[in-house]
């Protein structure tokens, strides 16, 4: 079951609850008012960190607890664990990654992401709480075709108790979704003399969803760094900035024998950065 940023309106909460409860059906069609339960439930409005039913979720880590770095290709498998709570035994659980400032609008919502398969569950020996795991397979290339959405996304977990009652949560968790990012580091000339002027120039470039290729990340401020040849420490030398199409260039005194790099911190959208060394010999 999966749900695009390119379709991001139907992430909605009361969307949402009614394709949370297909499967329910399917699996209880013994159960007629099971349906009718939920398409009741999905009317009601759900305001963001709003949660409704008897099943409550803890302990949810997404990616470990680490940003989520996407670039322009490929797929990046993300995994989110949680603990779900339910004295009644609980049936079926669903898990949504979103983005946005209200769950029960269109409007609301700015991006969406939903599993290929549903989360599996495992009861504990703690009758009625069960130690649950997701998988994202988020592909930047289709997923993420709006830029704007990289930042704070949010969980929404749904679950289904024994008899069939829903429950939900539209912001368990949160986790930040970002741009990967590169940078390069070339010091000239190479030889110098000791007490000559090198110049260090670079590059910061971040990935570009909507073109799917990596563009110049512009009026940055990025740090040279120095470590002398015999040393394992870098030191910060100064900080400049990106010009207008990511490029970097300053210059500086080489002394010793040694590498210099740019390191980049990140921002909410982009992830941090740090350009491989350059070894310089002076003579």
């Amino acid at each position: 079951m999966r749900i695009r940023v390119a379709a991001a309106a139907v992430v909605s909460g009361a969307v949402v609850l009614s394709a949370l409860a297909l499967p329910v059906v399917a699996q209880a069609a013994e159960r007629p008012s099971v349906a009718a339960g939920l398409t009741s439930l999905a009317a009601k409005a759900v305001q963001p960190r709003d949660s409704s039913g008897s099943t409550k979720f803890s302990h949810a880590v997404i990616n470990g607890g680490k940003d989520i770095v996407l670039g322009t290709t490929g797929t990046k498998s993300v995994t989110v664990t949680y603990t779900a709570t339910n004295a009644s035994g609980i049936a079926l659980t669903e898990a949504f990654l979103w983005q946005g400032t209200d769950s029960s609008t269109e409007d609301g919502i700015t991006g969406g992401l939903g599993t290929d398969d549903d989360p599996a569950c495992t009861e504990t020996a703690t009758q009625g709480t069960y130690t649950c795991k997701a998988v994202f397979n988020i592909h930047p290339a289709t997923d993420m075709k709006d830029n704007g959405v990289a930042g704070t996304w949010k969980l929404f977990l749904g679950a289904w108790d024994l008899y069939a009652n829903a429950s939900y949560n539209d912001d368990v968790a949160t986790a930040s979704i970002k741009k990967a990012s590169t940078l390069t580091a070339d010091a000239t000339p190479e030889p110098v003399k000791k007490g000559k002027t090198i110049t260090v120039t670079g590059k910061l470039a971040r990935a570009n969803w909507s073109t799917g290729k990596y563009a110049g990340y512009v009026s940055q401020p990025v740090k040279l760094q120095f470590r002398k040849k015999s040393s394992s420490t870098y030191t910060t030398l100064k900080t400049i900035k990106t010009n207008s199409t990511g490029v970097l260039k300053t210059t500086t005194k080489a002394t010793v024998d040694g590498y210099y790099r740019y390191v980049f911190a990140g921002t909410a959208t982009t992830a941090a950065a740090t350009a491989p060394g350059d070894f310089v010999d002076v003579r």
